[in-house]
């Protein structure tokens, strides 16, 4: 109601200026002017589609826009640090912003980057580049159990749940998915309305909580599970074991967040913080993991199943693998989501100490799958700071087949990480269930900005591919990336990482690998070290 008051303040001194200048003085006409001037600017900030901002706090929202005029980075875009300690790159918050709304982002001069300083990391172009593809390519997702294969963009909306999100978020990104051929993550909220109005593919994710497909005692449904997953727009389903920012721990959704409307879509009371369990009630060994995900395939009709998790101990994945080639079963897809990602909430000891970085995630995965004779069979997603061409072509050569993001979507539609999302104040409208902050964020809009953006990304994405000299996306492997070790060497991330060949897992597992393996147990998540 920041909005309302603003201006029933304006109007308040305006009459008070009107009377003085009617009982005073004729001077005080000035500030009748100058109050009169200001009203009109509320008006149009608050009836103005174009930036969130203002529509919620008018008048005093341009002193935004005009700190910024005075120094453009005085909101950096992900103030964190990578594994190295290396800042991130503090022009890509401006390349989401002009991407989303349809320009180019060039600039002046050179790389801001310390192109000689350690970690700095590039890409090999060629000498010949190749012509570059009209169309992205669209990877196929489907094992061989899968009866309905889903072809998946190289950058979708990675999971983010009503709730977290407010319901005009939902819609903008769910519309910007349809219009851009791309798929939304519903996160483990469930499946709302706002996901289904505008008909955009969705990606079903459960979570521990079992949101959308719960009994009332809080286990999974199957009944309701495969009702919902029926829905034409739901062209995979996801079983979310844990999360970048907060691996080891469920879901949390501040109480202030916890509206009636999704108190009741997830059957919990209202206006307490919803915390899913740390874990699943559905099984406790790998290989029970494993048929579980069969079970969702089956469930669904058919429909690609898969899991996301931020990896860990590697020989538990290890166990997860074993399992796979034990029951001849496997999910069509395994998402990894980096330490390094995002959320709403979670305990700062989680975020800063907890979990496996997404470079050595992909990594560690990919070689399992491969060294197992399984990497045909399992598609790999990529999330967790993925934001511009040049990020999804560095996944790509690391083992990932398409990604997912999160925060750059949620700033294509207008986030300005004020880091608010808690607190149900979100100054944008995105991450709010307040209606009258939703109202700054305007859906058709949003949702173009959405689409730009993600098509931008995708084709500088192509662009980048091609100047490597490549016929496609399929063709990046670890030779392409380069990474400064020390202020002489550069290696690529095939010399840097070791890389398993077909079946080497199974056939004689490399030293490096030998007690991970030997340690890993289809029928427990234990390993002999005590990691449960």
């Amino acid at each position: 109601m920041i909005a309302l008051a603003t201006l029933v303040l304006l109007l308040a001194l305006l009459a008070c200026f009107v009377a003085l200048t009617l009982a005073v003085s004729a001077w005080w006409v000035i500030a009748v002017a100058l109050v009169v001037a200001l009203l009109l600017v509320g008006i149009v900030d608050v009836t103005q589609r174009r930036h969130s901002v203002l529509r919620i706090y008018p008048v005093i929202g341009h002193m935004r826009f005009l700190l910024e005029s005075i120094r453009p980075e005085i909101q950096q875009y992900f103030v964190e640090r990578d594994p190295d300690g290396r800042p991130f790159d503090r022009n890509v918050r401006t390349v989401i912003y002009e991407r989303s709304k349809g320009t180019h982002g060039v600039q002046a001069f050179g790389t801001e980057l310390d192109v000689g300083e350690v970690g700095y990391e590039s890409l090999l172009h060629s000498m010949a580049p190749a012509p570059q593809l009209d169309v992205p390519p669209r990877v196929r997702i489907g094992g061989p159990d899968c009866k309905k294969p889903y072809d998946m963009a190289l950058l979708n909306v990675s999971g983010m749940s009503f709730g977290a999100l407010g319901a005009n978020a939902v819609r903008a990104l769910n519309w910007g998915a349809r219009m851009g051929g791309f798929a939304q993550d519903t996160g483990e909220g469930g499946i709302s309305k706002y996901h289904l109005e505008h008909g955009g593919d969705l990606v079903w994710e459960i979570g521990t909580g079992y949101f959308g497909a719960r009994t009332t005692d809080g286990d999974f449904d199957p009944v309701r599970f495969s009702e919902e997953a029926a829905r034409d727009q739901v062209k995979m389903v996801e079983l979310k074991l844990s999360q970048g920012a907060k691996p080891g721990i469920g879901g949390v959704l501040p109480a202030e967040k916890v509206s009636p409307e999704i108190a009741a879509a997830r059957g919990v009371p209202l206006g307490v913080t919803c915390v899913s369990p740390p874990g699943h009630s559905v099984f406790a060994t790998p290989r029970e993991l494993v048929l579980f995900v069969a079970r969702m395939r089956e469930l669904a009709g058919g429909k690609p199943a898969g899991f996301k998790l931020c990896v860990g101990s590697r020989a538990q994945v290890l166990a997860v693998a074993k399992a796979m080639v034990a029951e001849g079963v496997t999910p069509d897809f395994i998402v990894v989501d980096g330490a390094e990602g995002g959320t709403g909430a979670a305990p700062l000891e989680f975020e800063d100490n907890v979990g496996t970085p997404l470079t050595e995630g992909l990594i560690t995965l990919h070689n399992v799958l491969v060294g197992c004779g399984l990497r045909d069979r399992v598609r790999i997603g990529a999330s967790g700071k993925v934001a511009t061409g040049s990020d999804i072509v560095k996944r790509l050569c690391q083992g990932a087949d398409y990604t997912n993001a999160a925060r750059p979507m949620m700033m294509a539609i207008g986030c300005i990480q004020a880091q608010r999302c808690h607190t149900n104040r979100c100054p944008t409208g995105v991450t709010t269930q307040d209606p009258w902050r939703q109202r700054a964020l305007v859906v058709d809009l949003k949702a173009v900005r959405c689409k730009q953006y993600q098509e931008g990304t995708v084709a500088q994405a192509m662009e980048l591919v091609a100047a490597m000299g490549l016929p496609g996306p399929e063709a990046l492997g670890p030779e392409h990336l380069m990474r400064r070790i020390d202020h002489v060497t550069v290696r690529s991330y095939a010399d840097l990482f070791e890389w398993l060949e077909p079946n080497q897992l199974l056939d004689e597992p490399p030293r490096s690998w030998a007690a991970d393996w030997a340690a890993a147990d289809p029928d427990t998540f234990t390993t002999p070290g005590g990691i449960a």
